[in-house]
């Protein structure tokens, strides 16, 4: 049975704050909490109907599905509920492809950005400040389970770019065509907000503005949606290391 006090402990954690409080984050579904047991993140509590996690008895808390509806953020429950503790953030400052957000505020395109950079070999993302926080239920249900194989950072952006000694490129609808442009294979590539694209004080920091060209006959289209942006950007970077 759930009791009122990790009731009102679990339905907190739908805002930032508590989950900062708490140091915790919610997972539902067998496939999404079964990759977070077995990636680095350690469990706190599991809420089950029934399904079977292989873990010991005392890690498990059987529950009634009118209970599981009480306690779950999604419109269709699933078999489980349970409790990870956040991680101590790190910082990576490898020299590698890092994926930077500046000031991406959806959590369906955070959720899908982070699956992205599992897909694409991206291990290091750094998020600015005003970014949608990674242990967002949304978010970590839209991440699939990518969540456990993406280091994700949040920090003062302007300040990590400006230390940084990599090459940065960044998104805008008036840079040069992705597809004529070479890339290096050990950059940051900065995206930016779903309304307003890269604010300014990081736009002076990017050394290469990039764009993806449209095709369309009457190029009406406004501007895509950041994580398809993103998808078709880190498909190209990509694409090119194999011709170097």
């Amino acid at each position: 049975m759930v009791s009122k006090s990790q009731i009102k402990l679990i339905t907190s954690l739908a805002q930032k704050k508590y989950r900062y409080k708490h140091g915790l984050f919610v997972a539902e579904g067998f496939k999404l909490i079964n990759e977070l047991i077995n990636s680095n993140f350690k469990l706190n509590r599991l809420f089950t109907l029934d399904a079977d996690f292989g873990l010991k008895p005392d890690e498990i808390q059987k529950i009634e599905e009118r209970e599981l509806k009480k306690i779950s953020f999604l419109k269709t429950p699933q078999t489980a509920l349970a409790l990870f503790e956040i991680p101590e953030e790190k910082i990576s400052r490898e020299n590698i492809l890092t994926l930077a957000l500046d000031g991406v505020r959806d959590p369906g395109n955070l959720g899908t950005i982070i699956r992205l950079c599992d897909w694409f070999g991206i291990t290091n993302l750094v998020c600015s400040q005003d970014s949608v926080d990674c242990f967002n239920p949304k978010v970590v249900q839209a991440t699939m389970g990518s969540l456990a194989r993406v280091n994700i950072s949040y920090c003062d952006l302007k300040t990590f770019l400006e230390n940084s000694e990599l090459p940065v490129y960044g998104a805008f609808m008036e840079g040069e065509n992705i597809y004529k442009s070479k890339t290096e294979e050990k950059a940051i590539l900065v995206m930016g907000n779903e309304a307003n694209g890269i604010s300014a004080e990081i736009e002076e920091l990017i050394q290469k503005k990039i764009s993806i060209p449209r095709f369309g006959e009457l190029k009406e289209t406004e501007s895509l949606n950041v994580a398809t942006a993103t998808a078709i950007l880190l498909s190209e970077f990509k694409r090119k290391d194999f011709t170097r």
